[in-house]
């Protein structure tokens, strides 16, 4: 949906965490992609919480790396040191290619500031306002997202249920969605999209569900 969760919603999170002497497993891949002065925090990051929390990260998302399937955990030394043993057994290392890429991205990002991950923030802050505003306009209400790049719909002024709007619409105008409903019961409604392509394609998948809306209040 493109929520945030900030400092204040984790810190009652890492006392129950603390309280029950339990780990937390975190996912931060969108780490780098908030907006509206947003900033995220790590749940490491909270007092008494790196010594109980494995961090999950890597490279698709903050370097445009997608499919180089590069990524890493970040934890206790003794916990670590227990999964290494178990990939070891498991599976072969992360591709020689993409480690190498992994370095230059980091090293290249140190030496200019992050140039390259700020124009990158930047080019999905215009597309998530332009998907934004154009589900909007189409009367299907679109809640601002704050992260990652996602935008969640509410897709019910078109009288269709999520998986039936979405099944329609690819055989109709060939754009795909994801139906609220592949994200639990209380995601009817609503629909999921990704605007994690070009503006010419978000503005072509734009303009077809424009189509399809007319469609569907032609046949009412």
């Amino acid at each position: 949906t493109g929520a945030v969760m900030e400092r204040h919603h984790l810190e009652p999170i890492a006392e129950a965490i603390q309280e029950a002497d339990i780990l937390a497993v975190t996912d931060e891949i969108y780490a780098e992609l908030t907006f509206d002065g947003k900033r995220h925090c790590s749940l490491a990051s909270l007092p008494g919480m790196i010594e109980r929390t494995i961090v999950l990260n890597g490279f698709s998302k903050s370097f445009s790396m997608t499919g180089w399937r590069l990524g890493y955990a970040a934890g206790p030394e003794e916990i670590i040191a227990a999964m290494r043993k178990v990939h070891q057994l498991t599976m072969l290392c992360a591709p020689t290619t993409s480690q190498v890429a992994g370095i230059y991205a980091l090293e290249s990002g140190m030496a200019t500031d992050w140039a390259d991950v700020r124009a990158m923030h930047d080019e999905y802050e215009r597309r998530r306002i332009y998907i934004m505003n154009s589900f909007n306009a189409l009367g299907l209400t679109c809640h601002e997202p704050k992260g990652a790049f996602y935008v969640f719909p509410d897709i019910s002024a078109s009288g269709l249920a999520s998986e039936d709007f979405c099944d329609r619409l690819l055989a109709s105008q060939k754009v795909v969605c994801v139906p609220g409903t592949a994200f639990g019961p209380l995601g009817e409604g609503h629909i999921r999209c990704c605007y994690a392509t070009s503006m010419d394609d978000i503005k072509e998948g734009m303009r077809r569900i424009g189509v399809f809306m007319k469609e569907l209040g032609a046949r009412s």
